[in-house]
């Protein structure tokens, strides 16, 4: 029946989801939740929506953190150029890594504070 091609088509659907490539790098060592997140949240290098959810804010802000270099401060302006590669919203995304402590803010300068950080094997 007409209900039967609406659910096949939206387990298709789920699963293209799931198996996309969300156009931004995963770590290698990035565990399945990281992935299915940054998968989900992610199309083409760009966040298409941002997660309700705080362990996959926490997920999503730690990927955007990796944008910013340590020991580098950042004016509010290049923060915000650097965020809208990503999402056109760029107060929520600052203060959301300010408000988690993936950034710290002093008078209108941005340095990064937290997140992961790749290592580098020789």
């Amino acid at each position: 029946s007409e209900l039967r091609v609406v659910e096949s088509r939206i387990h298709e659907e789920a699963r293209v989801v799931q198996i996309r490539d969300p156009g931004v790098a995963i770590a290698d060592d990035a565990d399945s939740e990281e992935i299915r997140v940054l998968r989900t949240f992610f199309t083409d290098g760009r966040l298409t929506q941002y997660p309700a959810q705080a362990m996959k804010q926490k997920i999503v802000l730690d990927h955007l953190a990796q944008g910013f270099d340590p020991g580098v401060r950042y004016t509010e302006a290049h923060v915000n150029l650097i965020l809208g590669q990503s999402h056109a919203d760029t107060a929520l995304l600052r203060r959301s890594l300010v408000d988690h402590e993936f950034l710290e803010r002093e008078d209108r300068v941005y340095w990064r504070s937290g997140g992961s950080f790749p290592v580098r094997v020789p």
